[in-house]
């Protein structure tokens, strides 16, 4: 049988993304385990309906039977996690659920992947990987002037999220260190492209902007990050897979610092010139400043240079090109944004910018 990758979370933003790219660029066959919860969406995928080389599997990570079949019935070589409660905002107004999964979940997770790996010989059990896909949040917040975050920045996440992933990562380097598991871990910056869930700043100032409704920025709009292409971002995570050292952690940047009124200000301008025939125009009119979340963190850099030297890679995409992309990927998914834009996704923008 031919050897697979599992990856959970792939019908997910940045996972289906992944997934994609997986199945178009090589000949490996993917199995994706997502449990479809509101970010998830199978029609991300659905260009691979019918393919040989992808499977999908509805299904939860802690469901250790599960996990364990799969990896057993799929000759599994490579773990990639995705799957993750990943919005601040919500891990604010209900921790719960990231802690059940993000480190409940990747317990059970790494727990199958020690056993079906002490399982295996030779090359395949020398060849196994357990990829962890994490953010930079776990390192905290920065200063003006502070240095961007490398491998080797002290922990220090600020809200729910970024401490359920801060523990996820620990767990993760702990199987390294303790029982050898081929383990790998990346860091990364801000994602955005196709497919990523309007409650994130960019596709939901684009959502808003097309529908000629109130932009809501927080605070002062001042807030830092480093934004990346998704794509870019998948590359990494392949780059990783295919030559990272075991037990290393890798941090993925965009090297595209942005104030966040700067990056809706980008959009804005942009949809100006995208959408001629919008009422809207300009859509600049549209921002609102918004009262600012609970423990905001000012600013997040991340140094890519391990990356760069190590395994040669580097991000091709410049910030406002990216930005381009992912406006005129939305206009051209119309009918993926309204399904997605549902009663349940309607109650949440109203319980967290109603009252702000």
């Amino acid at each position: 049988m031919a050897r697979s990758i599992l990856v959970t979370g792939g019908a997910g933003f940045i996972g289906s993304n992944f997934v994609l790219r997986t199945v178009a660029t090589s000949d490996v066959h993917v199995v994706n385990l997502d449990k479809l919860t509101y970010a998830g969406n199978p029609h991300n995928l659905d260009s691979l309906r019918g393919s040989s080389r992808y499977a999908f599997v509805q299904g939860d990570i802690q469901d250790r039977e599960l996990v364990r079949s799969l990896l057993r019935t799929y000759n599994v070589c490579a773990v990639v996690h995705f799957a993750a409660e990943s919005h601040v905002d919500r891990s604010i107004l209900g921790p719960e659920e990231f802690i059940r999964t993000n480190v409940g979940g990747t317990f059970a997770l790494l727990e199958e992947a020690k056993s079906y790996w002490q399982s295996l010989a030779g090359e395949a059990k020398s060849g196994f990987r357990f990829l962890h896909v994490s953010t930079d949040e776990v390192y905290g917040s920065l200063g003006p002037k502070d240095p961007a975050f490398t491998e080797s920045t002290a922990y220090a996440p600020n809200s729910p999220y970024a401490a359920s992933k801060a523990a996820s990562d620990h767990l993760v380097r702990a199987y390294h260190h303790t029982y050898g598991l081929h383990t790998l871990t990346s860091n990364c910056s801000n994602n955005y492209g196709p497919y990523q869930f309007p409650e994130k700043l960019i596709p939901l100032t684009i959502l808003n902007a097309l529908n000629g409704k109130a932009i809501p920025v927080y605070g002062d709009g001042k807030n830092v990050r480093d934004w990346l292409y998704v794509e870019d971002h998948c590359d990494a995570i392949s780059t990783i897979l295919a030559h990272g050292k075991p037990g290393e952690t890798y941090n993925v940047g965009g090297s595209s610092e942005k104030a966040n009124i700067e990056v809706v200000q980008t959009i804005c301008e942009l949809m100006d010139e995208l959408v001629p025939q919008s009422a809207s125009r300009p859509h600049q009119l549209l921002i609102k400043f918004v009262t600012d979340r609970p423990g905001h963190d000012r600013r997040y850099a991340v140094d890519a240079s391990k990356l760069r030297r190590e395994l040669g890679w580097q991000p091709r995409e410049n910030f406002r090109g990216g930005i381009r992309k992912t406006i005129e990927w939305y206009l051209g998914h119309k009918e993926w944004l309204d399904s997605v834009v549902s009663g349940t996704y309607k109650d949440w923008i109203a319980a967290q910018y109603a009252t702000r």
